[in-house]
């Protein structure tokens, strides 16, 4: 179990060891490579980094356990060889997740919300590790087909329920538990902003928020067309703009691939929240809170 990551909002650098994601795919093809990005990423202020071994990408086919651990595990030994930093597997695969917290990671970062792996809860659960639950409709593969709510945030709320009730009554503490309201994984473009718009209903659940927006393509959409979406190069600017809402209304961490920029925003944003007017003014204090403290275990 790794220490505990205290204040109003973290960052989850996103390290995609995988040749097809939809944005950073093939970019890290030695481990000299990939360890240079990690380092880059602390330097600019990651409070854990999120390695994943298989594209979700809408239309993104799985892979092979052996082809995923080999690409997960010697980067997990080397990033805690090097760095002291929380580091996190983002699998659906019990026997990764297994493998990934004996080299080190503690949290287990689940885009099936524990449904996938019937084993995944009890080794979750044996490891005292921490778990991000995940909403998806479908899978990566189909998730995109025609996705239909009839309503996206009440949807989402039942199934964190359900799967929140499910891990507590396999064992993993409710400390250890995170939501990931699962921007664009079997959402359409109104889906997703309807979810943003919402992210106080998630928060009423009492535990901490993760929300992933960077570079998706409801942003390309939102600022091109639907039919001619903006490429993901040119999406930083939509991606720095829902991080700044989602940290506002309620998200204790925002799992991202640009985390200078998205580092500057929480300074900025702390920055006028914790300003206090000197004798010579009284300007009226920031009305929102950049969120809860994160009582998530790691």
């Amino acid at each position: 179990m790794l220490k505990n990551l205290n204040g109003k909002a973290s960052i989850m650098g996103i390290l995609n060891v995988t040749p097809d994601s939809f944005y950073d795919g093939g970019r890290y093809r030695t481990i000299n490579s990939t360890i240079r990005h990690v380092e880059d990423m602390i330097s600019c202020g990651a409070d854990i980094i999120d390695v994943g071994g298989e594209s979700t990408r809408p239309g993104a086919k799985p892979v092979s356990l052996e082809e995923e651990r080999q690409r997960v595990l010697p980067v997990i030994n080397e990033i805690k060889k090097h760095f002291d930093i929380p580091v996190s597997v983002d699998t659906y695969k019990s026997e990764i997740a297994r493998q990934a917290l004996e080299a080190g990671a503690g949290m287990v970062n689940d885009i099936s919300g524990l449904r996938y792996d019937r084993d995944m809860v009890k080794l979750i659960s044996e490891r005292k590790a921490s778990v991000v639950i995940m909403h998806m409709q479908g899978t990566p593969r189909s998730m995109q087909d025609k996705p239909y709510y009839k309503n996206v945030v009440d949807e989402i709320k039942e199934f964190f329920e359900r799967q929140i009730k499910f891990a507590i009554n396999n064992g993993i503490k409710k400390e250890y538990i995170m939501l990931d309201p699962g921007i664009g994984f079997g959402k359409t473009t109104q889906h997703n902003v309807e979810i943003l718009k919402n992210l106080h209903e998630f928060t009423k659940l009492g535990f901490p928020l993760m929300v992933g927006t960077s570079r998706k393509s409801f942003i390309g959409k939102i600022l091109g067309t639907e039919q001619a979406p903006l490429p993901p190069q040119d999406r930083l600017v939509g991606t720095i703009t829902t991080c700044m809402w989602a940290v506002i209304n309620g998200a204790n961490f925002l799992r991202v691939h640009d985390v200078k920029e998205i580092k500057h925003v929480l300074k900025i944003l702390e920055s006028i929240e914790n300003y206090k007017p000197n004798k010579l003014g009284n300007p009226r204090s920031c009305p929102n809170k950049l969120g809860n403290p994160s009582s998530v275990q790691f």
